[in-house]
């Protein structure tokens, strides 16, 4: 039985944080990439600048969901393990582990000689120290407090090995540990304001940070002492990179510009218009990773009273949408069309969800009578007791991307067609959180990143509402889904785990509780003279590894 109650009235500081970080998210946090820059002749140089489509709130990893807070911090901040290509867990900064028989209790042993960007040494007390950054109410994290939903505390053993204790087992700890959102930080860095936090972060990564001009870029340095990079990496030592010049440039045209100008070496969040005049040029290289964890959809507000409580009306709004051919002509083919709330990448990912719910206008027409909607009005749309079936989907125009505008325009007029009315309306910031946040919203739209089916547990376990650093926005609450997420995250075994999951994926099906619309893939746009680009296991690029000679 589903169960959904209206959320709180949440304080307004509290929802425009919130909105201020989860603007364009895609969390986050699978692996492999479709392309990466390879050759290399020519002159060497020591500086590369990359164009990224939007601009961090604040880096500190613990309080951001961004994903373009984990493509930058992932240059500043090593993690524990490394989720390598294939999603195998390796060591990284931790040279091994052991896990209890009760799943509860995990003992790091950590690498020795290494150091923060302030001199500290990497020791058990930053280990303990990042960790409970992350969950200190304090931090007011919206994702990585999330992702330690399990943790109880960690200790000190001795210098280089710390003990982490769970309240229940978390199968998907280890990869949690490997985002950019659990990055290790200085034990020293860690005691400075929240502002310097967000503004300055402190790592041990293979850049350093130097400086951020808000509104325009953020320059990183090479980390000379750097020696102990991931073992996914293709080289050992510093950065080849001496200098990592981030620019922020929002506008579409304005960042392939600069890209077809030779203004940067490589932009990100590529559009999908260029992609094919892209990929003809003698002078730029495309390349790809689709993204895996939870793919773009539009998530339902099942609320009591409200006009999707109702399964019949939901399910109809899900079928009304020829989402197959509006996604290959808005995207130009870049995108796959989604079928279920994880993607293909994701550990878990239920294949026959494929083709389990086709466009199918005569059904939601069906199901609409039934739920009593059979009247329509003057405008077409349908009339029960004399009230419209209206639902609002509000959207910050400042943080749409990937086409997402045209894409609603599609799904407003489809929906129309069967009579339902969606109001798609532009809103400031504060008009947005009180109606996603706040639960006055029928329909709110997002991608969710990460190499893990957990991502599932973060979207619609009961206990991972905004609060508590989850992403269940409408605050569903299905005892099933609940108790599958909880057997997901605490399986040992891969299949039984990706058995729960794959319940999970058909369950919100047939409740209909989100329409997924299409699977994130990140595009990238470089010069060919950019050698060695690759991809992390949440599609981020990655520049560790990147070089720049030739012309």
């Amino acid at each position: 039985m589903l169960i959904t109650t209206r959320p709180p009235a949440l304080r307004a500081p509290a929802l425009l944080a919130a909105l201020s970080l989860l603007a364009g998210v895609g969390l986050t946090a699978c692996s492999s990439s479709s392309g990466s820059a390879t050759g290399g002749a020519g002159a060497a140089s020591s500086a590369l600048t990359f164009a990224a489509d939007s601009e961090p709130a604040c880096v500190d990893p613990a309080v951001s969901p961004r994903d373009v807070t984990a493509l930058i911090d992932r240059n500043i901040f090593d993690s524990l393990v490394n989720d390598a290509p294939g999603g195998t867990i390796k060591p990284w900064l931790a040279k091994s582990w052991t896990v209890s028989g009760d799943g509860k209790t995990y003992v790091f042993h950590l690498r020795t000689g290494v150091r923060f960007h302030d001199g500290t040494a990497l020791d058990a007390t930053a280990v303990k120290a990042t960790l409970d950054h992350a969950v200190d109410p304090k931090t007011k994290s919206t994702y990585a407090a999330g992702l330690l939903s399990a943790y109880k505390s960690s200790t000190a053993i001795d210098a280089s090995t710390v003990k982490v204790s769970l309240s229940r087992p978390d199968a998907a700890l280890l990869q949690s540990l490997s985002t950019a959102f659990l990055g290790i930080q200085s034990a020293k860095a860690l005691r400075r304001s929240a502002a310097q936090l967000c503004g300055a972060p402190i790592g041990s990564g293979p850049f350093e940070f130097v400086s951020w001009t808000k509104k325009q870029s953020m320059v990183l340095k090479q980390n000379p002492a750097y020696d102990w990079g991931p073992p996914s990496a293709q080289h050992t030592g510093p950065a080849h990179l001496k200098t990592l010049t981030i620019r922020f440039i929002e506008e579409n045209t304005v960042r392939v510009g600069a890209l077809n100008s030779g203004e940067v070496d490589v932009v990100g969040g590529l559009p999908a218009p260029n992609i094919k005049s892209l990929q003809k040029s003698s002078r730029i290289q495309v390349l790809s990773a689709q993204a895996p964890g939870g793919v773009y959809s539009l998530h339902f507000n099942p609320a009591p009273g409200g006009p999707l409580s109702d399964k019949r009306v939901r399910t109809a709004l899900l079928r009304s949408v020829d989402l197959t051919q509006l996604v290959k002509s808005v995207d130009f083919g870049a995108y796959d069309r989604a079928w279920s709330e994880l993607g293909p990448r994701t550990p878990g990912y239920d294949a026959s969800m494929q083709g389990s719910w086709p466009y199918d206008p005569d059904l939601a027409g069906q199901l609409l009578d039934q739920a009593g909607w059979t009247q329509r009005d003057s405008a077409g749309y349908r009339v029960r007791n004399g009230k419209e079936l209206t639902l609002r989907w509000p959207y910050v125009a400042a943080i749409l991307r990937e086409q997402r505008d045209v894409l609603g325009q599609g799904i407003v007029a489809q929906a129309k067609k069967v009579g339902i009315r969606i109001n798609r309306v532009a809103v400031d910031v504060g008009t947005y959180s009180q109606d996603v946040f706040a639960g006055k919203a029928e329909i709110w739209d997002a991608s969710n990143v990460r190499a893990d089916p957990d991502i599932l547990r973060t979207l619609f376990a009961s206990d991972q509402t905004l609060d508590k650093g989850g992403l269940n926005v409408f605050r569903v609450k299905d005892p099933q889904i609940d108790a599958w997420l909880r057997a997901g995250a605490t399986a040992t075994d891969p299949a039984a785990r990706a058995a729960e999951y794959v319940k999970v994926q058909r369950r919100l099906r047939d409740l209909a509780l989100d329409m997924p619309v299409y699977v994130p893939t990140y595009y990238v746009g470089a010069a060919k003279k950019v050698h060695g680009l690759a991809f992390e296991a949440a599609a981020y690029p990655l520049f560790y590894d990147v070089s720049v000679g030739g012309a």
